[in-house]
């Protein structure tokens, strides 16, 4: 979904892009990273890769790992070696959720399950690799062609089905065409380490979230049940409270995205333009 969005974004400025998929780069082959690295020599690398089915890493551990920490230490050490930006795109559930309020670029992380392991360990891996490594945590990410609740939430409603949405779990909504604005951004800047990137405002619930899609998008919101985090029983850990601020964005001379209502709005309306 958000390469989807960063492929299109790139090549409408004018970028070439290369997108690739994993049967044409498997990216924790050290090798074959390399060999394309070698050949190719991208001026920017944008990893949008990852193993994101939370509940899934908790049984395929390795899996996530190989995607999540092995991939993105392969793709920033290659780009280290051609003189390539490299921005790679990491998690809110790295922080344990205990912190009320936003977490910015300062604050601890503290992963708890596979997932959010492996995410972390990304982060760590790749900044080892390479010290100008660009590390985008984001949060609650939906978009175009996207497959996660958020992204669905509409074609359920506008179908006529009654869907759970979550009122004790928070948030900060990102726009995945947003974050891939930002994320092309950024790989023209000199800066490196760790920025938060969302769409601003106060955050939001999951039931939140699909309350301001039915008043904004003329759904019934009769059909929303609001439930709790811990009805769900799902298998893997997550934070109650994820919503992620920045304190390093403005270094970047970067402007703040859209608030996520306004973002939401605009998702919509797109969506609509499709049907």
């Amino acid at each position: 979904m958000l390469a989807r969005a960063a492929i299109a974004h790139c090549r409408e400025i004018g970028d070439e892009v290369f997108a690739l998929t994993r049967q044409e780069l498997n990216i924790a082959d050290s090798n074959a990273v390399a060999d394309w690295f070698g050949s190719e020599r991208p001026d920017a690398v944008l990893n949008c890769a990852a193993y994101t089915d939370v509940d899934g890493a908790e049984s395929n551990p390795e899996l996530a790992r190989l995607a999540n920490e092995v991939g993105p230490e392969n793709l920033a050490r290659s780009s280290k070696s051609i003189g390539a930006r490299f921005v790679t795109v990491s998690t809110d559930y790295v922080f344990d959720g205990e912190n009320g309020g936003f977490y910015t670029e300062s604050d601890s992380p503290n992963p708890r399950g596979v997932y959010a392991i492996t995410k972390y360990d990304g982060e760590v891996a790749a900044s080892r690799a390479n010290p100008d490594s660009v590390i985008v945590r984001s949060g609650w990410i939906y978009g175009h062609g996207g497959t996660n609740f958020l992204s669905v939430m509409h074609r359920l409603l506008g179908e006529g089905k009654r869907i759970k949405a979550i009122a004790d779990a928070y948030g900060t909504p990102t726009f995945a065409n947003d974050l891939a604005k930002r994320l092309r951004e950024l790989a023209q800047t000199s800066v490196s380490g760790i920025f938060h990137v969302t769409n601003q405002g106060e955050g939001t619930s999951y039931l939140g979230f699909a309350e301001k899609l039915c008043e904004v998008g003329g759904y019934d919101k009769g059909l929303l049940e609001p439930v709790s985090n811990d009805d769900l029983k799902r298998p893997a850990p997550r934070p109650v409270s994820s919503k992620l601020g920045s304190v390093r964005m403005i270094a970047t001379g970067l402007g703040p995205l859209s608030d996520w209502e306004s973002a939401l709005a605009a998702f919509l309306s797109e969506e609509k333009k499709k049907q």
